[in-house]
């Protein structure tokens, strides 16, 4: 039984659901335990007939909110309804490839994007029109690869491709959003200095919305406290991964714990608080965590903190579509479990709500998958996973045309010249 009172039942799979040994377990992690043995399909569809891949899932947050987003690999953003997945609305005004979909803190109707063509767009669910009601535009030559908003809603922020030289985490001024007239916004400035490649994902903190994580394929993972008036000031902590970053995240009480995945499928967590300290601030380094001893899978998804349980939690793959869920303990990663049945071929993204526990995933086989706790539907079974897999082989890449780089171990970050200010004007 939860602190809440909710009991918990356990029911016979439909799909089916390997447990893995492990250590004996704490009361609170085999609830979790017990939750994603549980989970069965409740609802499938099928995003694009053109087999696009679903790149990112997000969903509304809020008492009533109803509504989970998806943008895929054929520049589109379609938005159903999280219960039944009846599509409700679909946007395809994006000329370049997609890196991101969010939805706004305070607002469930208001969704962000972000793409290549150096622009962040802001939906309006509600509106007949099919545009966007808000233009953040970058500067010349800008490729966005990465997005979020501020837990306040205040400041939308983006990650770019390096171009040249520069590589920025640029930042706007998210109000108005709402307003009656479309607009265009300039950005309010750049973090310029911090990363010198690719910044593959940008995070701001769950409840602290001056603080901002940014991950890079220079290797760094840099925090940021952007109400300072200068870079140089903001820059709260560099954390070296040793490779080139593909997911960020934050966790731990309070959220002082920031963690990262690679492109190599590496596994890098640290400790904020122990920065001015003597001890270490790395609380775990996996260079690979396909060499994991009784960890089965073939690459990592993103991860995700658990407030109830204060654990962090990793989903990982399987080539074949089979998700894994491992928990991150003080000095080790341990399989929880494996779900199998739902996808044919890679996942590529998930979002899990901790509010009923279920699981949206989203795959190459261009399809969206809702798990529940003891769902039963009829549309259960798996697919064939051989029709879809020859044509979805190779995994999409967010830059295509680009060799994704690995940084040096041990590299250290450096200053340049650069031609954008760092100052972010504070509107927090």
């Amino acid at each position: 039984t939860w602190g809440d009172g909710t009991e918990l039942s356990f029911y016979s799979l439909r799909e089916t659901f390997t447990f893995l040994d492990t250590a004996v377990l704490p009361v609170a992690m085999e609830k979790i335990k017990e939750q994603f043995s549980r989970l069965q399909i409740a609802k499938r569809c099928s995003v694009t007939e053109d087999l696009s891949y679903v790149l990112d899932i997000d969903i509304s947050r809020g008492e009533g909110s109803h509504l989970v987003a998806v943008c895929c690999s054929n520049k589109s953003i379609r938005v159903y309804d999280r219960e039944t997945l009846s599509l409700l609305q679909e946007y395809n005004s994006h000329p370049a490839l997609l890196s991101g979909v969010r939805f706004a803190h305070t607002n469930e109707n208001i969704l962000f994007s972000a793409g290549s063509d150096g622009s962040l767009k802001c939906w309006d669910i509600r509106s007949s029109v099919v545009k966007p009601v808000q233009l953040f535009c970058g500067y010349p030559s800008n490729v966005f690869i990465s997005c979020d908003i501020s837990c306040n809603d205040l400041v939308v922020s983006a990650g770019t491709e390096k171009v040249k030289e520069d590589a920025f985490v640029t930042f706007w001024d998210a109000r108005g959003c709402t307003d009656s007239v479309p607009s265009s916004k300039q950005p309010l400035g750049v973090y310029s200095e911090s990363h010198n490649d690719d910044v593959t994902k940008v995070c701001f903190h769950p409840n602290k919305p001056h603080l901002l994580a940014s991950g890079s394929t220079d290797g760094l993972v840099n925090v940021f406290d952007i109400n300072k008036d200068n870079e140089e000031n903001a820059l709260v902590s560099t954390c070296n991964s040793d490779s080139s970053v593909s997911f960020i995240g934050w966790a731990g009480k309070d959220y002082w714990q920031v963690y990262c995945m690679t492109h190599d499928e590496g596994f890098c967590y640290w400790d904020l608080t122990q920065l001015d300290s003597e001890k270490s601030s790395t609380l775990l380094h996996i260079p690979d965590v396909r060499e994991v001893e009784n960890i089965k899978l073939d690459y990592l998804i993103g991860g995700v903190y658990h407030e109830k349980v204060d654990k962090l939690f990793v989903f990982g793959g399987m080539s074949t579509g089979s998700i894994c869920l491992i928990e991150c303990c003080a000095h080790e990663l341990n399989s929880v479990g494996i779900l199998q049945g739902g996808h044919s071929a890679t996942v590529r993204s998930f979002c899990w709500n901790m509010v009923d526990d279920s699981l949206f995933t989203g795959g190459e086989d261009a399809e969206l998958l809702l798990w529940k706790p003891g769902a039963f539907t009829a549309a259960g079974g798996a697919r064939d996973s051989c029709c879809r897999s020859s044509s979805l082989a190779s995994r999409y890449c967010p830059y295509p045309g680009k060799e994704i780089p690995t940084a040096i171990p041990g590299k250290n970050r450096t200053h340049r010249s650069k031609s954008v200010s760092g100052r972010v004007v504070q509107i927090l």
